[in-house]
């Protein structure tokens, strides 16, 4: 759905772009989510408002969703394997936060084509 598009790997090239962000600790860290774990939280939260704002998508497209966050988590847990499990920084929580809004969009843009 969004793992196989251009928009998905321009995304991943914008994370590898940004990873000296990940990489520097010199940064205040604001609270006790680890770099990963704020990945999955602010994808949760995305894919929920995409599922919510689109009632219309059957079973089969809703798990089919799911299956590519599932596919997107494990590519960002291989990009930032060295950090994932490190406290996030302030910067890295604003950095994570648009980047999981990124794929929101692309999320809205291949459901639109759906309908």
């Amino acid at each position: 759905m969004v793992t196989d598009k251009d928009g998905y790997i321009h995304l991943i090239q914008y994370l590898t772009e940004h990873l000296g962000l990940f990489e520097s600790s010199d940064s205040t860290i604001i609270g006790g989510d680890t770099v990963m774990e704020l990945f999955e939280e602010q994808l949760a939260a995305q894919i929920i408002m995409v599922c919510g704002q689109n009632p219309a998508l059957t079973f089969a497209q809703r798990n089919t969703v799911i299956r590519e966050v599932d596919a997107i988590v494990y590519d960002l847990e291989e990009i930032l394997a060295k950090v994932a499990h490190h406290n996030a920084t302030s910067e890295q929580t604003l950095f994570i936060t648009e980047f999981s809004g990124l794929i929101k969009n692309l999320f809205d843009q291949e459901i639109a084509k759906l309908q």
